[in-house]
């Protein structure tokens, strides 16, 4: 008999243990799920649901948001993500990493010192130095990726190709001259034109130049005469 209650108390003892590490496992789980809070502008959906500001997204969460709109990521210490208008990104974040997927548009990012931040585009990889806080912004373009750096370091790899993007500086990953692209309006982005231009160049040109010969004069009776045009009374 006495035998029997032991074991029937050291069997309870162990369901007791079990349970406890359950509750524990799922409560760790339960706390390493961290959340962010969203504020939007204009049309912004989430995971395709249209959404609203001071709605909270989980990790894992595609952002998309229409023309003239923005979505504001706020991860409290780590750090904050804005996205802009036309734009679709794929985000991921823990306590100590953000891990962005951006598809079409431009994204800003701002990452606390000691939170492992990437990016990724069609064209390249931007990493963020770990070691600092960082403030910089990735653009997508048709034919190719731009990063410009506010503060901190960041780094494009492209392939096996690093490139640094200090603070005050920007990068470009792709290839410029893909055809079919909308030309991309910032300076020293845009593919080189051919020697000798589109031909309406050559016909603008040509035109300026017999401007200018009919107005200084060719042969038909006009001159010049330091500021004043003088006209002979004879052919």
């Amino acid at each position: 008999m006495f035998g029997k209650n032991c074991f029937r108390k050291l069997i309870t003892s162990f369901t007791a243990v079990a349970v406890l590490c359950v509750s524990s496992s799922f409560a760790l789980a339960a706390a390493k799920d961290i959340t962010a809070e969203i504020t939007v502008t204009g049309q912004v959906s989430v995971n395709g649901q249209s959404t609203v500001s001071s709605t909270t997204i989980i990790s894992g969460s595609t952002i998309v948001t229409g023309p003239d709109s923005s979505a504001v990521v706020s991860l409290g210490k780590t750090g904050r993500i804005e996205i802009l208008a036309d734009s679709n990104m794929v985000l991921n974040f823990s306590d100590n990493s953000i891990v962005g997927i951006l598809s079409t548009g431009k994204a800003r990012v701002s990452n606390a010192a000691g939170v492992a931040t990437t990016v990724t585009t069609k064209d390249a990889t931007i990493i963020a130095d770990a070691g600092q806080a960082d403030n910089f912004s990735v653009e997508v373009e048709c034919s190719h990726t731009h990063v410009d750096a506010t503060t901190g370091l960041v780094t494009m790899r492209e392939g096996s190709t690093d490139k640094q993007v200090a603070a005050g500086t920007t990068a470009t990953a792709g290839n410029l001259s893909q055809t079919g692209c909308k030309p991309c309006l910032r300076p020293n982005s845009a593919p080189p034109v051919p020697f000798g231009g589109p031909l309406w160049l050559i016909v603008a040109a040509a035109g300026a130049a017999a401007a200018a010969i009919l107005f200084l004069g060719d042969g038909t009776g006009r001159d010049i005469g330091g500021d004043t045009i003088v006209i002979s009374p004879t052919r």
